[in-house]
């Protein structure tokens, strides 16, 4: 069966053409890692966060936070390298799309998510 132009191009593993640009992905490093799984393993041993998942794309890095499963992302770790001059290459990111904080420290943005936690628990 004989394939058509636009069908081979499509091929997952079928390396680019020649003279595509390829670009890199964004991600976490092993350092930004470790502060934001520390974080979320204190929050799961209180039960307030069950899951979570990672996505990687040319733009940004995105490590959202769920309280259940089924349910939207409660909470977005943004990472987003242009804009580490203008405003920091890290956010955090509500359910509702509000940026809860914006910064060049990892940590110190993963701050708010602990203040934010302590309302939570009282309720």
């Amino acid at each position: 069966m004989s394939e058509t132009p636009s069908e081979a191009n499509l091929h997952p593993f079928r390396p680019p053409p020649t003279g595509a640009l390829l670009h890199a992905v964004v991600g976490f490093d092993r350092q930004e890692l470790q502060a934001i799984f520390d974080i979320y393993g204190r929050m799961v041993a209180q039960g307030i966060w069950r899951d979570y998942a990672l996505d990687f794309s040319t733009q940004r890095a995105i490590f959202s936070i769920f309280r259940r499963s089924g349910e939207a992302a409660f909470y977005r770790i943004v990472k987003e390298p242009k804009s580490a001059r203008k405003q920091g290459a890290y956010m955090v990111v509500a359910q509702t799309g509000l940026i809860l904080k914006r910064g060049a420290e990892l940590r110190r943005i993963l701050g708010v998510l602990e203040k934010q936690s302590m309302f939570q628990t009282i309720g």
